[in-house]
């Protein structure tokens, strides 16, 4: 065993995961930072920051710098890494290597980014995975055969979708429509139907309490309060199931679409063993009400939430920690999902 700990980051738009080997996850926080507007000193960071959002004084601005699964903003990202870096490694041990989730479709100077906000903690070595495959091994998939699986992870920033199979991708997409968009469609809802004004927060709990994307058997609601866009003044309402669903289902057909498409243009092997298996969906947002239930309408095929759906990606970039040693050992014949190290 290597000095020091291994860890795996899972960077998500809207949760920052670290998972520590022997330990299991030890970081499961808000991306969010604090930051003083005068001095650009950092106030506070991750759920601390979180609860300040749309609370703040003219002094104070938080911040989300990951924006669609991507760094937006360098040096608070590396402020983030590092200070939630420094909790898990409050011993003298340093992190010996990190395995890090990345979107499917980036480009290498994002890739970069992303090694370099990490590696300013001093970690030793850095490897890359890509979010959907870390998904599918979070999953319990077994990710090696030769044998076609595919996984949808649905999360804060992007939809990851890929085909799997001997740790590799056959065909991936990546679609910037997940949780985020769900947030901004219940806002635009309602102040379109309701000239009601909400805050990102307020209508992320609506949808944690009665989201759905295929109508519901029995109705719920949720009192939402805002201020009247006419009146300026304090107002609630009670929102239905029934307005959630108009208002979420225009962004979970375009997952469903895209889905579809690209089992138009996986290899017909692959389509055969995902007609037999199904599709699995991960990530935050596939824990919607009637999400499994859209996507089987939409493409005929079998389809099952993962267990602990929120974690998957980064469980299964922990479970890759394994697959380090391999890329030392320059061995032939090793499928590995990890990608170059830095």
């Amino acid at each position: 065993m290597a000095l020091g700990t291994d860890a795996a980051i899972d960077l998500g738009t809207s949760k920052i995961m670290i998972y520590v080997h022997g330990k299991g996850i030890v970081v499961n926080e808000p991306s969010v930072v604090a930051i003083n507007r005068e001095t650009d000193e950092l106030i506070a960071v991750g759920e601390e920051a979180y609860q300040m959002i749309g609370r703040t004084s003219d002094k104070v601005s938080v911040v989300c710098p990951l924006c669609s699964g991507v760094i937006s903003d360098y040096l608070l990202v590396e402020q983030l890494v590092g200070t939630f870096m420094k909790k898990v490694s409050s011993s003298k041990l340093f992190m010996s290597r990190v395995v890090a989730c990345i979107p499917g479709e980036v480009t290498e100077v994002e890739k970069k980014a992303v090694v370099n906000a990490i590696s300013t903690t001093g970690v030793r070595k850095i490897c890359l995975i890509e979010e959907p495959v870390a998904a599918a091994i979070g999953a319990g998939i077994d990710i090696s055969s030769p044998h076609g699986s595919l996984v949808v992870d649905i999360g804060g920033g992007t939809t990851d979708m890929a085909v799997v199979s001997l740790s590799g991708v056959a065909t991936m997409r990546s679609l910037k429509v997940a949780g985020n968009n769900f947030d901004e469609s219940i806002i635009k809802y309602i102040k379109k139907k309701y000239n009601l004004i909400i805050g990102k927060r307020m209508a992320e709990a609506a949808k944690i309490a009665i989201g759905c994307v295929y109508p519901k058997e029995e109705q719920a609601t949720y009192r939402i309060k805002g201020r009247n866009a006419l009146t300026g003044l304090p107002q609630g309402i009670d929102f239905s199931s029934d307005e959630m669903l108009e208002a979420l289902i225009d962004q979970a057909m375009q997952i469903a679409r895209e889905i579809q498409e690209m089992l138009e243009e996986t290899p017909p092997e692959l389509v055969g063993d995902i007609y037999t298996d199904g599709i699995v969906l991960t990530g935050g947002s596939a824990q919607l009400y009637g999400f499994d239930t859209l996507i089987s309408k939409k493409t005929r095929l079998p389809v099952r939430v993962a267990e602990e759906p929120d974690t998957c990606v980064v469980l299964g970039a922990g479970k890759a920690l394994k697959y380090v040693d391999d890329l030392d050992s320059e061995g032939l014949g090793a499928m590995n999902p990890l990608s170059a190290e830095y």
